[in-house]
């Protein structure tokens, strides 16, 4: 039988589908709402079973005690922290990949989940980066019992807060979440004498600081990649001169990144070191640059969406590198707090909870449960941080990733207090104003030396409809995406310590029963 009949009408055939064709169309449809509401019940499942190997797994390994009850729950709570960031948090590093087609969903989410786990488990930061932040003070005449429960308070309250922003499809700052929960329910526990306000402070001026920034220096390497690149006549020779020092860039920014912030936990080199070997990367990039840009660009025609093909392999590698460092440095702040929490359970003392390192099984936990919860959660918020902000291809990704590690290592040298998740969504929203503003003052795309265009038609009031229509087209960013993720941000520190509030005076009220 044949599925398609030709129509003429009086011009061209065309292609009609018979009723069958749309009774399969509707068929097919079927399938894949029922596959999606499937997958969707099937979610909550994987993750129950996640904490129940987590509550398995800590039983074995918790020294016995008094507290180790609570050491085991902390365990399950901090699971549960850690699936939720691999739903919300990593979006920002492959959200710009995806976006731009330089990965598929599935990719993304492997690559991402190798990263982050091994960044975790390799180079994870310790518990003083979370706990002796200076966020409070816990008075000396603390029990150990009511600072157990100040931590597993705020694991929950950030994990509730994150899970919450996750569902409404809001990227929001787990390092911002965990810290307004400690505050929280160190507040509840002691009064707000234990509050350290200038870190408060700190963290408030990072709200604006890390967007900006990122938006700032995203929207200048989009801005130098088309003065250098898009608007010449010639655009793969521009490319290939500056694609190289583009990559060497990113290199050596990384380089600098990883050594010094990065791979804390597993080499600290000196200064000099760390110079020495950041150059020699980047020299190293910039030299095996060159005749890769060359190979791939000699069968390029000169048009955009041709160039932009050479930023997809830096993409990937950078969106890698960005998984890894946070990995290393976000997810242990995350699980910090239950490293604290077996400490003063073992050890009997809230006091020296915050200078105990991070054990290897804590930071399991955390690979584990963020590798997880990106793989069964994520692809929602990737796929808002990647698609629905702005249009993306590979080279404004490349931009926002850049961004990312540029900001990052600067913000951290000046010791300026910035989220990764702000900036990299302010990079995002950089990228797209900077191609709304240049569209909307007429700049022309057409390349440096390119014959002029034929004058415009004179004007009628049909021309002046379109072209008024058209004007109003040209908003190439949601701002509704925008006021939706800022009002999460400015709410995640008060939710969080509200929360966690509200939680440690129930388990305090539950304890004492």
């Amino acid at each position: 039988m044949r599925r398609l009949r030709t129509i003429s009408a009086g011009g061209p055939s065309i292609l009609a589908k018979t009723t069958l064709d749309k009774d399969l169309g509707k068929v097919t449809r079927l399938q894949a709402a029922t596959l999606d509401i499937s997958r969707q019940a099937v979610l909550p499942g994987l993750s129950i079973l996640f904490l129940v190997a987590v509550t398995i797994f800590a039983t074995l390994v918790v020294a016995d005690g008094p507290l180790a009850i609570y050491a085991i729950i902390g365990a399950v709570v901090a699971g549960y922290l850690a699936l939720n960031i691999g739903a919300n948090d990593v979006a920002n590093n492959m959200g710009p990949a995806v976006g731009g087609k330089a990965l598929p969903m599935a990719a993304a989410l492997v690559i991402a989940g190798i990263c982050e786990a091994a960044g975790a488990i390799l180079a994870g930061g310790d518990v003083v980066s979370t706990v002796s932040k200076g966020i409070i003070t816990p008075p000396a005449d603390l029990p150990a019992l009511d600072f157990i429960l100040v931590m597993t308070a705020a694991l929950f309250a950030a994990a509730v807060w994150i899970n919450l922003a996750t569902v409404i499809g809001a990227p929001v700052s787990t390092t911002h979440s965990i810290v307004g929960a400690v505050l929280g329910s160190g507040v509840a526990a002691a009064g707000f004498g234990v509050v350290a306000w200038p870190t408060l402070g700190a963290i408030a001026a990072s709200w604006v600081i890390s967007p900006i920034l990122g938006g700032l220096v995203a929207a200048g390497l989009l801005g130098l990649i088309k003065v250098t690149i898009l608007f010449r006549q010639d655009r793969i020779a521009a490319a290939r001169t500056w694609v190289p020092r583009l990559i060497a860039l990113m290199s050596g920014v990384f380089t600098l990144y990883m050594l010094s912030k990065g791979l804390s936990r597993v080499w600290s080199p000196s200064g000099q070191t760390t110079l020495i070997l950041t150059g020699i990367m980047t020299l190293g990039a910039w030299l095996a640059a060159h005749p890769w840009v060359a190979r791939r660009s000699a069968q390029m025609e000169n048009r955009r969406k041709e160039v932009s093909r050479l930023f997809v392999l830096p993409l990937i590698c950078a969106a890698a590198l960005l998984s890894f460092a946070h990995g290393a440095n976000d997810v242990a702040n995350a699980v910090g707090p239950l490293a604290a929490i077996v400490s003063a359970a073992q050890t009997g003392s809230a006091t020296t909870a915050g200078d105990v390192v991070l054990p290897l099984w804590v930071l399991a936990i955390g690979a584990l449960g963020i590798s997880l919860g990106l793989a069964l959660f994520g692809p929602r918020l990737i796929r808002t941080v990647g698609e629905k902000i702005t249009k993306m291809d590979a080279m404004r990704a490349y931009c926002v990733a850049q961004a990312a590690a540029i900001t990052v290592l600067g913000a951290s040298t000046l010791g300026l207090p910035v989220s990764s998740t702000h900036i990299a969504i302010g990079g995002i929203f950089g990228v797209g104003l900077l191609r709304e503003i240049l569209t909307n003052r007429g700049v022309r795309r057409r390349p440096n030396g390119a014959p002029p265009e034929p004058p415009a038609p004179p004007p009628t009031a049909e021309l002046t409809l379109r072209q008024l229509e058209k004007t109003e087209k040209r908003r190439l960013v949601r701002r509704r995406h925008a006021w939706s993720i800022a009002a999460a941000w400015v709410v995640t520190v008060p939710a969080a310590g509200v929360l966690a509030a509200g939680m440690y005076g129930l388990l305090s009220v539950l304890t004492r029963l």
